[in-house]
C-alpha cells in the first residue's frame, strides 16, 4: 500500500513540535484582537442614531468614545501579544527545519548530497527557509483576524438588514474576476522565479570559489558573463511575471473597496420607499467599509502561500531522500574489528564502477589499496567509511554486516580521513577537538605532538587558538592534511581509513607523518590509500584495484614476484623517483 504523502499542515505540525500551542494562543489572542476592532464599529451606528434622534448629551458621547478608545487599544494589545507567540513558535520552526535537514543530511548516502550543488543546498538552509519566517509568523495571526472580522461585519450586517448586507459584497465578485485573471499562469510563473532564482544561487557560489582558477587563466569575461546571464534572466523573470499581472492588479485593487457604489445608492432606495431606517443605512454605510479592506489583506497573502508551499517542497524533499540502510540500535555486536567486503557492487547513478569486490583486512594489520587513477579505490574506503551503502553484497565488521550497525556506533568505530579535508573556519584547537569533543586541551596537544604537527602549530601567530579561515584557508594544503589527521588520530577509533591523506606534503614531513601515524595505529585496522608505492611497501597485505576490479592481492614481495600490474606499477614508481633523484623536471 503506497504511503499517504505529508501535506503541507502536516509537516508545520511537525516542525512546531511542542511549540504548537504558542500558535494556538495567537490565533485566540487575534481573535480577541477581532473582537475588540468591532466593537468600535457598532459604538459608531449607535451614536449615529444617538445624534438622529436628537440626544444632545455629550457625557453620553465621550463615555462611548472611551469605550472606543479602550477597545482600540485592547487591540492593539492582543495583537502585540499575538504576533509575539507566533514570532517565538516560529523561530523555533525555523530551527527545527535546519537542524532537521542537516540531520537528514548525515543519513543519506554521499552521492546524493554531491548530486546537489553546493549552492542550492546552502541556499535553502539559510536563505530559503529564513524567507518564511514573516509568513509563518504573520499568516496565522493576521490571516485570523482579516478573515474573522469580515465574516463577523457580514453577519452583523445580515441582522441589520439581509438586503444590505448582499449588496455590499457586490465589488467582492467583480473584483475577484479580476484578481484571477491575475492568478492565470501562477504556478508556471512562480516555479519560474524559483528556478532562474536558484540558478543565479549556484552560479553565483561557483563564481566565488572558483575566482582563483578564473583569475590565474584569465576568464574573468566568460565567468561574469555567465554570471551576468543568471542575474538579468533572475530579474526579468519577476519583471515579466508583474508587468502581466499589473492591469488586472490594478482593476481587482480598485472594485475590491468600492462597496459604498453598490450601497449608497441601493440603500437610498430602501430608505425612500421607507423599508430601510436612516440610522441603519447609516450603519450599513460605515460597516461595509470596514467589510472589503481584511479580505484584501488575505487574498495578499497568496504569493506568501505559494512560497510557503514550494519551499517547504524543496525542504521536505531533502528529508524524504532516501537513507542509508541502518537501524537505531546495533542489531548484532562485532566480535572484532576486522574489515570484509563480499561480491561487492556499486556505482554511480547507472554506471556500475566496482563489480564484485572480494577483500578480507584482519584485525590490528596495515592494508594498502593500490591501483590507477579511477580504479576505485577511493570509492571502495568510502563505502567502509559509511558514506555510501552497496549496490549488491556486503561489507562486514567483525563479521556483521555494517547494515546492522547503528550509524552512530558505527561512525565511532571509524576514523576517516581523505585527500580533500575540510577544516572549520575556527582554531586549531577546536578543528582537533572534533575528534573527540569530550578531549581535554592537553590531550588535544599531545595528539598534535605525536601526529608531528605541534612545531608548525606553534610557529603560528597564536598558535593552538590560530583560526584556520574558511574550509583552512589560512594553512597550506599539507597543514590543513596534518590537522585533520590528528583529528582523526584523536578520535582513537579501532577503524582508519586513510584516503591519500598525505598527497599534499612533501617529503619530509610525509615520512615524519607516517612514523607518527604508525605509532598511533598499532593494534588497530588500518586502511591506506596511496598513489607512492615505498610509502605502504610494508603493508600486511597491498590490494591492487584496477578497473573496478581487485586484480592481485599479497605482500610487497609476492606482488613484485608475480610480476603483473603492481610489479610494472613499482617499476614506474622507482623511474620516477630515480628522475627526482637526478634533478629531472617535467617537461
Amino acid at each position: 500500500m503506497k504511503k499517504k504523502e505529508k501535506s503541507v499542515i502536516d509537516w508545520l505540525a511537525q516542525f512546531a513540535g511542542t511549540h504548537k500551542k504558542l500558535y494556538i494562543a495567537s490565533v485566540i489572542l487575534a481573535a480577541c484582537g477581532v473582537a475588540c476592532s468591532i466593537v468600535p464599529y457598532v459604538i459608531m451606528g449607535d451614536i449615529v442614531t444617538k445624534l438622529i434622534g436628537g440626544n444632545r448629551q455629550w457625557n453620553v458621547y465621550l463615555y462611548d468614545g472611551i469605550i472606543m478608545v479602550v477597545c482600540w487599544l485592547a487591540r492593539v494589545v492582543f495583537h502585540a501579544f499575538s504576533t509575539t507567540c507566533s514570532h517565538k513558535a516560529t523561530f523555533h520552526v525555523l530551527g527545527n527545519i535546519r537542524k532537521q535537514v542537516c540531520d537528514q543530511l548525515a543519513k543519506v548516502p554521499l552521492g546524493l548530497v554531491k548530486d546537489t550543488p553546493s549552492g542550492s543546498l546552502k541556499n535553502i538552509i539559510v536563505e530559503r527557509i529564513d524567507s518564511i519566517e514573516t509568513t509563518l509568523a504573520h499568516i496565522l495571526p493576521e490571516f485570523t483576524s482579516n478573515l474573522m472580522a469580515p465574516v463577523v461585519v457580514f453577519i452583523y450586517l445580515c441582522l441589520i438588514d439581509w438586503r444590505m448586507a448582499l449588496v455590499s459584497l457586490i465589488s467582492l465578485p467583480l473584483g475577484m474576476l479580476a484578481y484571477m485573471g491575475m492568478m492565470i499562469g501562477y504556478e508556471e510563473s512562480f516555479r519560474n522565479t524559483v528556478t532562474k532564482t536558484r540558478v543565479l544561487n549556484d552560479t553565483a557560489v561557483e563564481y566565488i570559489n572558483g575566482i582563483e582558477v578564473i583569475k590565474a587563466f584569465g576568464r574573468e569575461q566568460n565567468s561574469y558573463e555567465k554570471f551576468k546571464v543568471a542575474a538579468k534572466e533572475g530579474a526579468d523573470c519577476y519583471i515579466e511575471w508583474m508587468r502581466r499581472c499589473n492591469v488586472f492588479f490594478s482593476i481587482a485593487m480598485v472594485l475590491f473597496p468600492c462597496t459604498t457604489i453598490s450601497v449608497l445608492p441601493i440603500g437610498g432606495l430602501f430608505v425612500m420607499n421607507a423599508t430601510l431606517s436612516v440610522s441603519d443605512f447609516i450603519l450599513c454605510i460605515i460597516l461595509s467599509l470596514g467589510l472589503t479592506t481584511p479580505l484584501i489583506t488575505v487574498m495578499s497573502y497568496s504569493d506568501d502561500i505559494g512560497r510557503l508551499r514550494t519551499i517547504l517542497g524543496e525542504v521536505t524533499g531533502i528529508l524524504t531522500w532516501e537513507e542509508l540502510e541502518r537501524p537505531v540500535t546495533d542489531i548484532e555486536k562485532p566480535k572484532d574489528y576486522s574489515v570484509t567486503l563480499e561480491n561487492v557492487t556499486f556505482g554511480y547513478h547507472d554506471q556500475e564502477v566496482l563489480h564484485g569486490i572480494n577483500m578480507r583486512m584482519e584485525q590490528g594489520t596495515v592494508n594498502a589499496l593500490v591501483g590507477p587513477s579511477g580504479s576505485g579505490k577511493s570509492t571502495i574506503a568510502k563505502l567502509i567509511a559509511s558514506l555510501w551503502d552497496t549496490k549488491t553484497g556486503s561489507i562486514q565488521i567483525g563479521g556483521v554486516d555494517i547494515r546492522k550497525l547503528s550509524l552512530e556506533e558505527y561512525n565511532r568505530k571509524v576514523a576517516y580521513v581523505s585527500q580533500d579535508n575540510y577544516l572549520f573556519d575556527d582554531t586549531i584547537r577546536e578543528n582537533i577537538r572534533m575528534g573527540r569533543m569530550d578531549a581535554t586541551d592537553i590531550e588535544v596537544e599531545n595528539v598534535a605532538r605525536k601526529s608531528g604537527c605541534h612545531e608548525f602549530i606553534m610557529q603560528l601567530e597564536h598558535g593552538y587558538d590560530t583560526v584556520v579561515g574558511d574550509a583552512g584557508g589560512h594553512l597550506s594544503g599539507g597543514e590543513c592534511q596534518r590537522i585533520a589527521i590528528a583529528r582523526a588520530m584523536l578520535k582513537d577509533a579501532p577503524i582508519v581509513i586513510l584516503d591519500e591523506a598525505t598527497a599534499y606534503t612533501d617529503p619530509e614531513n610525509e615520512a615524519v607523518i607516517q612514523s607518527s601515524v604508525a605509532k598511533l595505529v598499532r593494534g588497530k585496522t588500518l586502511i591506506v590509500i596511496a598513489h607512492r608505492l615505498s610509502t605502504i611497501a610494508d603493508a600486511d597485505k597491498i590490494f591492487v584495484i584496477d578497473n573496478g576490479r581487485v586484480v592481485e592481492e599479497g605482500t610487497h614481495k609476492t606482488l613484485l614476484d608475480q610480476g603483473m600490474l603492481y610489479a610494472k606499477m613499482w617499476q614506474s614508481h622507482i623511474g620516477v623517483k630515480d628522475n627526482e633523484k637526478e634533478g629531472v623536471i617535467y617537461a
